[in-house]
């Protein structure tokens, strides 16, 4: 697939840095690292992250700009919600969440994350294999 047919914005490296916290492949290119940070995630088909929070003592969160592709998020205690482009998503500090791909589609979004006081990412357990799999 041609990264211009999954976003306007470039498709970036492989995400190593943070592989060990998603269930496939992903890609993650920095947009931004002056006053706020944003980055262009990208998720081949079936591809999301682990459960994580996003903890600060003072603000925090973050906002998910869904660019390209159809995924889902979903905030613990929540049922998922299917995304697509021109989705906003806010996520308050201290939200236990997921997001990522569908399982038959690219999903990219601009993860933007909100200035806060001692902010920082705690990464939790995979999503759930069966739950996921009755998104389809």
């Amino acid at each position: 697939m041609n990264q211009n047919e999954i976003s306007i914005f470039p498709l970036g490296e492989d995400n190593n840095a943070y592989a060990k916290y998603f269930i496939g492949k992903s890609y993650l290119k920095m947009l931004s690292t002056e006053q706020v940070v944003i980055m262009n995630v990208t998720f081949e088909p079936g591809c999301r992250n682990n459960w994580h929070i996003h903890h600060a003592q003072e603000g925090g969160g973050q906002i998910l700009l869904v660019t390209a592709g159809k995924g889902f998020y979903q905030e613990l205690g929540k049922s998922p919600r299917e995304l697509h482009p021109g989705d906003v998503i806010n996520i308050p500090a201290g939200v236990k969440h997921w997001h990522g791909a569908a399982p038959n589609s690219w999903f990219a979004h601009l993860a933007i994350e909100v200035p806060g006081t001692d902010y920082k990412t705690e990464w939790c357990e995979p999503v759930n294999e069966i739950e996921y799999n009755k998104l389809v």
